[in-house]
């Protein structure tokens, strides 16, 4: 399993936290199917202490989703602990996510606890929750932060209180690439690599390095990656799922490594998530914006109609866009033109061409972008003097 990175998705914990992102019980089952269809390796439904409603969304996608292994997550705490316990008991398989902060600044401004304590915390709750859930996760919130030696420390008493997955998160964006993965390779060698331990990163995108950041850790050899879909998630948000898996894809030969994700499924997903938030992908956000398989200037859209490999670095389809498009603007080529108007049922001779040219480049730059129906009106005017030339016309476009 050295060469496969898990994804660990949590769109429905952490990316739900974002203001404006919040789903009801129905809403998370929904998308939490769409997610096991993606292929994700662990769904976190939930946070089940923040309140019954949590609680029972967590133990309603436990039940209803049972291919994938739903996860939970709880302070250091017992209160914590057995709310996620009680939450997952349905789940055909289940994983505990405790965390605790480990970072000096954390331990004494917020929690006013010493890292004696913080030790012990670790040490009991991972063993409570054993007791119950067989498989627990461990995180060091603000790992990013933490003293190494004292994180080396923390990782060392998790491991031997039973968590098989240890979690170091780059809690509020501030790591970059080089060193967030010294960390890990800091905690690696401490540790000796123990058999049945897998490393995860969790990062977010504070300076706009969370995937960068991800992609760095696989490096270092972490084979857990937790995202949400469209980046969502606290402040500036979650590393993008998409955005991970599709790069861990398309360099798969430089990462030497590869997912369990139906990547056809990316679009699909992103669009659901957007139908119940409400919230919008910027156009240009990479594999699932509007505009990232849209080309519009003239030497790209040449480039990829006599190849699309000229411009794109994997194919529309691939992600489970439908197709890309050709953007008719002021940018635009003759030959993207040519063939939007076949495409349309329109055969232009050449003269046609060029005055259909002008008029769409004039047009364009009065409205920025045409229409279909603008292009089919000024194809019908330009060439209804020369009807011999139209194969059909495409009325119902217009």
């Amino acid at each position: 399993m050295d060469d496969v990175v898990r994804i660990f998705d949590t769109t429905l914990r952490d990316g739900e936290q974002s203001p404006g992102f919040s789903m009801n019980t129905e809403e998370k089952i929904r998308l939490a199917k769409q997610l096991a269809l993606l292929g994700v390796d662990v769904i976190e439904a939930g946070f089940p202490i923040a309140s019954r409603g949590d609680l029972e969304a967590v133990r309603m996608v436990a039940r209803e989703v049972r291919t994938v292994p739903i996860a939970a997550l709880a302070r250091a705490r017992k209160d914590d602990v057995s709310a996620a316990i009680e939450a997952l008991e349905p789940a055909a398989a289940s994983r505990l996510h405790i965390f605790l902060a480990t970072s000096d600044l954390h331990l004494q401004a917020k929690l006013k606890m010493t890292r004696e304590q913080a030790l012990e915390a670790i040490d009991s709750m991972i063993r409570y929750g054993r007791q119950h859930v067989g498989e627990i996760e461990f995180s060091a919130e603000d790992a990013g932060r933490t003293d190494i030696d004292f994180l080396c420390e923390v990782c060392r008493v998790a491991v031997a209180a039973g968590a098989t997955t240890l979690n170091l998160p780059d809690t509020v964006g501030y790591a970059v690439p080089e060193e967030y993965a010294a960390m890990f390779l800091r905690v690696r060698e401490y540790l000796g690599d123990p058999h049945g331990i897998t490393l995860s990163a969790h990062c977010h995108d504070d300076l706009g390095m969370a995937v960068a950041n991800s992609l760095a850790a696989v490096r270092a050899g972490v084979r857990q990656i937790e995202c949400t879909i469209n980046g969502i998630g606290e402040r500036a948000g979650n590393a993008s799922l998409e955005e991970v898996v599709v790069a861990l894809a398309v360099r798969k030969e430089s990462f030497g490594v590869t997912t369990n994700l139906n990547l056809q499924q990316l679009f699909p997903t992103s669009r659901m998530l957007t139908e119940i938030t409400g919230a919008q992908v910027a156009p240009n956000k990479a594999v699932v914006g509007a505009n990232a398989f849209a080309h519009e200037a003239g030497i790209h859209q040449d480039g990829i109609i006599k190849n699309p490999l000229t411009y794109e670095i994997i194919s529309p389809e691939a992600v489970g866009v439908p197709a890309r498009s050709l953007v008719l603007g002021k940018h635009s080529g003759r030959n993207a033109l040519k063939m939007s108007l076949r495409d349309l049922g329109y055969e232009p001779s050449s003269a046609e061409l060029a005055e259909c040219y002008r008029r769409v480049t004039a047009l364009a730059d009065q409205s920025k972008q045409v229409r279909q129906r603008d292009l089919v009106a000024i194809a019908h005017e330009v060439m209804r003097r020369g009807s011999s030339n139209v194969v059909k016309e495409a009325t119902s476009a217009a």
